[in-house]
């Protein structure tokens, strides 16, 4: 497994309206075991504290992670604004978890964010497809080829 290079960092962070925490300290913990800083902005990330988070941080990654099965919602609402941000449009964007209230993938939904500006929907929860985005050679690249119309 290649490790990111020094200094890469991810920025963790629930939807604005899932309050779960250890999802994300779960995450925190597996992309750390990857060689990643992590700053984890916690549950219940409101939009702009999202946008203001990746201006202050300048992630190299955001990772989006909802529970409460509202994340197609939440998820398309936090990456319309961190694309309309200056500066902040080439940030590579995932999101992964329960996304739906049903525990159903949704294609159009996962398709819907993509389309919004989300390098890929992990709308299963599979690690294992995280684990082998984030071990990809170059952060660059992950934004030069999203995972359209697909979920990983």
């Amino acid at each position: 497994m290649s490790l990111p290079p020094t200094g890469q960092t991810v920025l963790v962070t629930g939807t604005a309206s899932d309050s779960h925490t250890w999802n994300l300290v779960y995450l925190q913990l597996f992309v750390e075991e990857l060689g990643y800083r992590v700053v984890n902005l916690g549950p219940c990330v409101t939009d702009d504290l999202l946008a203001e988070a990746c201006r202050v941080h300048r992630p190299d990654l955001v990772v989006i992670s909802s529970v409460n099965g509202h994340g197609y919602r939440d998820g398309l609402s936090a990456v319309t604004r961190l694309r309309r941000g200056p500066g902040r449009s080439d940030i590579p964007v995932v999101i992964g978890g329960k996304l739906g209230v049903l525990g159903e993938r949704s294609p159009e939904a996962a398709a819907r964010l993509l389309a919004a500006g989300c390098d890929a929907v992990f709308d299963d929860a599979d690690l294992d497809a995280l684990r082998e985005f984030l071990t990809r050679p170059a952060a660059g690249a992950r934004t030069a080829h999203r995972h359209a119309g697909s979920t990983v």
